[in-house]
């Protein structure tokens, strides 16, 4: 097969299997492993991007359903890591282990796209898919308000 999708604002040729998941298709074949592979069934959230803004998990997603569609990996939310929930994550201590952050951010900013001021159950509702096994969900949370603009948590 061979395509074109967009990865973090650049036109890339698919020249792969296009049953092949995304995920394999970013870590082996651009080299872009800020993406983790965790379960390989969609159930823990290390693997999330974003498609067309959404946030999806790619291990499950063929290569065929991402052509001609835009992905956003953690590589491309921000070059330098100054996206504001990235400051955030750093600012409030929330990774332990490291793992599951980049799927957990990505998680965290398909929800501030989508609701820029959700409420804690909110967030807990859009978050739960992404497990942490070091358990930092209170400081998940809390760098996601802070990032929402609540001011007890600046």
């Amino acid at each position: 097969m061979s395509s074109t999708l967009v990865i973090n604002g650049v036109e890339q040729t698919v020249d792969v299997d296009d049953a092949m998941p995304l995920l394999w298709y970013l870590r082996e074949v651009l080299n872009q492993t800020g993406t983790k592979f965790g379960c390989g069934r969609g159930l823990c959230g290390a693997c999330t991007v974003h498609l067309d803004g959404q946030a999806t998990r790619s291990c499950l997603l063929p290569v065929r359903a991402a052509i001609g569609r835009s992905v956003t990996t953690i590589e491309g939310l921000s070059v330098d890591g100054e996206h504001p929930l990235q400051r955030a994550w750093v600012e409030h201590r929330v990774p332990q282990c490291g793992y599951c952050q980049a799927g957990q951010i990505m998680n965290a900013a398909g929800l501030l796209a989508s609701n820029p001021n959700p409420s804690d159950a909110e967030i807990d509702t859009a978050m739960q898919g992404n497990i942490c096994r070091c358990g930092t969900y209170p400081r998940i949370r809390k760098a996601i308000r802070s990032v929402a603009g609540d001011p007890e948590d600046r």
